[in-house]
């Protein structure tokens, strides 16, 4: 299954939003339009987009508001465009966190680099140097495409949903490192998601049952330094307490250990 980057675009004059939606569904990416600022706050959450494109002159609030209330929460990728040319104009959406600014009126190859060099910083700031480098992550026998958006277990594609395919990018891009369920969630569904991981454990145990189907009997066929797609109850410390976390983590584990005890070990 090719998975398209989906982008959202934020533009209240037809006439540009059809320009710019389709010119990006006839270069492989999926759209989606908000024609105000209180709608694009609600896709935004509810659809997690990969890029936004957002016009700064909206009906019902400044687009660099929609701007400020995103940066609270994520670090979504978004290119502004405007037929405001003056210099302060373009700054201060910068310096609130945009990712770029595009100044109307523009062309297709104009839009198309911006939009792909804006994707592109989504891999390059992650933790991962590996990712910033190839593009692809490799650890054991597994190898995530972040160009292709496809994971690969022994060369074969393993055919992952959208979503799965994000929580599986979303532990690479911090492989070694220990998520809260919590952290997943707001990362991928937004804020509104709430405490709810029940779509996360669906989407986990989905993954899990798609890559056995690869590599049966794992424990026995894989090599003495593995890696594992772990998920378990813990117990955490945060202010001084004591208290039960739900996490994840992608990581090498040696293979005689339990996934548990390999968790453990992991977060010491």
């Amino acid at each position: 299954m090719n998975i398209r980057e989906k982008i959202l675009i934020v533009e209240d004059e037809k006439s540009i939003a059809h320009f710019i939606s389709t010119i990006l569904n006839s270069n492989d990416y999926e759209t989606l339009l908000a024609r105000s600022g209180s709608e694009a706050k609600t896709m935004i959450s509810s659809h997690c987009p990969d890029l936004v494109i957002l016009d700064l002159g909206l009906p019902d609030m400044a687009g660099i508001d929609v701007l400020r209330a995103l940066r609270a929460w994520s670090s979504l990728p978004v290119v502004v465009v405007s037929a405001r040319s003056h210099e302060h104009d373009k700054v201060q959406p910068l310096d609130l966190g945009a990712d770029d600014y595009l100044t109307k009126p523009f062309g297709t190859a104009e839009l198309l680099a911006r939009v792909r060099t804006a994707i592109r910083h989504t891999r390059t700031t992650s933790a991962n140097s590996e990712i910033a480098r190839e593009g692809t992550y490799t650890v054991g026998e597994m190898t995530i495409d972040y160009n292709k958006d496809q994971v690969l277990v022994r060369g074969e594609n393993v055919h992952l949903t959208l979503s799965e395919f994000r929580i599986v990018a979303l532990l690479g891009k911090f492989a070694g490192k220990v998520l809260t369920y919590d952290y997943i969630i707001k990362e991928l569904w937004g804020p509104r998601a709430g405490g709810d991981n029940q779509i996360l454990r669906v989407n986990m145990a989905n993954i899990r049952r798609k890559i056995e189907k690869i590599l049966p009997n794992r424990s026995t066929c894989l090599p003495r330094s593995a890696w594992d797609i772990v998920w378990q109850r813990i117990r955490i410390i945060e202010n001084g307490e004591w208290k039960m976390e739900n996490v994840a983590i992608l990581a090498r584990v040696p293979s005689a250990l339990r996934r548990g005890t390999a968790l453990r070990a992991m977060i010491k």
